[in-house]
């Protein structure tokens, strides 16, 4: 079976200030990873518009209510320091949480092996009922819960490599059990989230925090460690994957200091762990990721490994 990509070019009309890390210049470094040779394989498809009524099934409906009537028709609004709006911004968003939906149906009816959603901008930031870290719809979150809605499924998890604590997707699954959220991050960094004692009230987050320079090897151990152990034994039925490419020793937003090689061995090892227990079922959805270079080297090994490759 093949791999699916979902993007759309609504991802560059979500504009931000000038010198924002979070910038349309993302969505074309992404694009041209992905017209390398080697890709000639993956089945290419534009992201649908989401649903308010799947977006309702991680967030409150007062709030999204709200994110809607707030979205500017010309300008930008400013919903606080790091996040803001643009007239593209709502399309975008909602692309984000269909590709979402799109790439789940893809893999839980066998329509794909596993799919990747390119779209910006990232989600795992937002809360129930708060955007924030550039997020307004936590999409990675969406797709887990709308797989158990709609096919059924006892246990799913999400996996979040982004160098940025998910606290948008800790706070929607903290008091689920049928839901894992393992998160490695660099701390102390924002949000501020994300310490190993923070374990949900089922025991089914699991976070491993690295320190600044830490590296490829730390990365590694805090997966095999603790979160891959963890998942194991939770065996989840489908894994989303948070892809954040930020933790690239390139970015300049953190500085873990992780190799483009490092996001591949990750991918590999998920994939491993989801032909275990999940029939080979991933999702994966674009986070962070601000150097140009470093996220299109990054979401190469990522996507070669998705793809068998």
């Amino acid at each position: 079976m093949t791999t699916l990509l979902l993007s759309h070019s609504a991802s560059f009309h979500h504009e931000t200030p000038e010198g924002h890390p979070e910038r349309p210049a993302r969505m074309k470094a992404v694009e041209e990873a992905l017209a390398a040779p080697q890709f000639n394989d993956l089945v290419r498809e534009p992201a649908p518009e989401g649903s308010l009524d799947t977006v309702a099934l991680c967030h409150n409906e007062h709030y999204i209510d709200e994110l809607r009537h707030i979205a500017p028709k010309d300008g930008i609004v400013y919903i606080d320091g790091d996040t803001s709006m643009s007239p593209g911004t709502w399309e975008a968003v909602m692309r984000g949480v269909g590709g979402a939906v799109a790439a789940t149906d893809a893999v839980m009816t066998g329509k794909a092996a596993n799919a990747f959603v390119a779209t910006r901008p990232p989600g795992h930031h937002a809360e129930t009922a708060k955007p924030m870290g550039f997020c307004f719809f936590d999409h990675a979150a969406i797709a887990a819960r709308y797989a158990q809605r709609k096919y059924g499924i006892t246990r799913a998890a999400v996996v979040d490599f982004d160098v940025h604590h998910g606290n948008g997707t800790q706070d929607i699954f903290w008091s689920d059990p049928t839901v894992m959220y393992c998160s490695t991050h660099q701390m102390p960094l924002f949000p501020g989230t994300g310490a190993t004692s923070e374990r949900g009230e089922h025991d089914t987050v699991v976070n491993a925090p690295l320190h600044p320079g830490d590296g490829g090897p730390k990365f590694r151990q805090a997966f095999e460690g603790m979160i891959l152990p963890q998942l194991k034994k939770f065996a989840p039925e489908l894994i989303v994957i948070s892809a954040g490419f930020d933790a690239h020793w390139r970015d300049p937003l953190a500085n873990i200091q992780l190799s483009e090689q490092d996001f591949g061995w990750v991918t590999r090892k998920l994939m491993e762990l989801a032909d275990e227990t999940a029939q080979g079922r991933v999702v994966s959805v674009l986070e962070g990721g601000y150097d140009l270079k470093g996220l299109h080297d990054s979401v190469t090994e990522h996507v070669t490994a998705l793809i068998g490759k």
